[in-house]
């Protein structure tokens, strides 16, 4: 996606830069030199090229991947991976006067789906009935109460590795089973939901007031009936693009606009009898394979905020 991004911005006339921030240290150096007389003089080096990060009018932002560090002492090896993390964190924060889509406070604040369930029900969207819980007892009072029709999810993504092999957890039904081990989330607290009848799941990608809906229907998969990412090989090639009631695009806007967000990649579910309800918003959301199935010109709408109004005129434009 950032080549895709990269292209756009270059079209535009400007210039661009890709920091791949798991090459920092190891490949990737940086010059931070601060003294009381001057402003700051912030260099990085990405092989033969130096960026002078004051420069930077636009950052489209995404995710920070830790290096490796392989050929490190283990003893030290964490130590110095949270450093990096901590040093690129400070030159980001330091680099205020940059457009940023999103920045990054605003990006780790949007992960949070109890805070956003709650502003999405204010802007009057339409929310499945959702406890998130560390309590047996209670997350077995939600079952009875929906009679067994619910799903549990993280309240955050992440992978648990067995044997090697990255497993993600996705959005699971709650089987009659699971009761037995209901004990296990007072170490671990999660999100239960009433499960709710699908006729397709929209993806929403939406970038300021743009919002590019696409939709699929994986009621024909097994392993993806109750999340299509489960089955996403098995589904590629069949998001479609669709179209959302306006007062459900005004909601949306209005959402985004209370998250504080320019961009973000939201999930609904439309029901067998219209109605759309929101799940979740995932502000570093993926986008690429939308474009490239649906057609939504994503990349050139992120161009265009980032340079927007940055004149191609002006000297060395930078966007990372």
């Amino acid at each position: 996606m950032s080549d895709l991004v990269s292209r756009a911005v270059q079209d535009r006339g400007h210039k661009c830069h890709i920091l791949e921030t798991d090459l920092f240290p190891e490949t990737v150096r940086l010059h931070l030199a601060q003294n009381p007389k001057c402003a700051g003089s912030f260099d990085l080096f990405l092989n033969e090229t130096v960026v002078r990060l004051q420069d930077i009018a636009g950052v489209w932002y995404r995710r920070v991947a830790f290096p490796a560090l392989e050929e490190m002492d283990p003893t030290y090896r964490d130590h110095s991976q949270q450093e990096s993390h901590k040093t690129l964190q400070s030159v980001f924060a330091a680099m205020h006067r940059a457009l940023w889509v999103d920045p990054v406070p605003r990006v780790l604040q949007g992960h949070h789906k109890v805070m956003q369930l709650e502003i999405a029900r204010e802007v009057g969207l339409d929310i499945p009935d959702t406890l998130t819980t560390n309590d047996p007892v209670a997350a077995r009072a939600f079952y009875d109460r929906h009679e067994g029709q619910i799903v549990t999810k993280m309240t955050h993504s992440f992978a648990v590795y067995e044997d090697g092999d990255e497993r993600v957890v996705f959005t699971t039904p709650v089987e009659a089973a699971d009761l037995e081990v209901l004990a296990d989330i007072r170490l671990c607290p999660m999100i239960f939901q009433e499960k709710i009848s699908k006729l397709v799941e929209l993806r929403v990608t939406a970038i300021g007031d743009r919002l590019f809906v696409a939709s699929i229907d994986a009621s024909g998969s097994d392993i993806g009936k109750d999340d299509w990412r489960r089955d996403g090989h098995g589904l590629a090639g069949k998001f479609v693009e669709d179209e959302i009631p306006p007062e459900l695009e005004k909601k949306l806007v209005e959402f985004m606009k209370r998250m504080g967000l320019i961009y973000g990649a939201i999930d609904i579910i439309r029901t067998p009898d219209g109605r759309h309800l929101f799940l979740e918003v995932n502000s570093a959301g993926e986008w690429g394979w939308i474009e490239m199935e649906v057609g939504h010109p994503i990349a050139q709408e992120l161009a265009g905020v980032l340079t927007r109004q940055i004149p191609v005129s002006r000297p060395a434009p930078t966007i990372l």
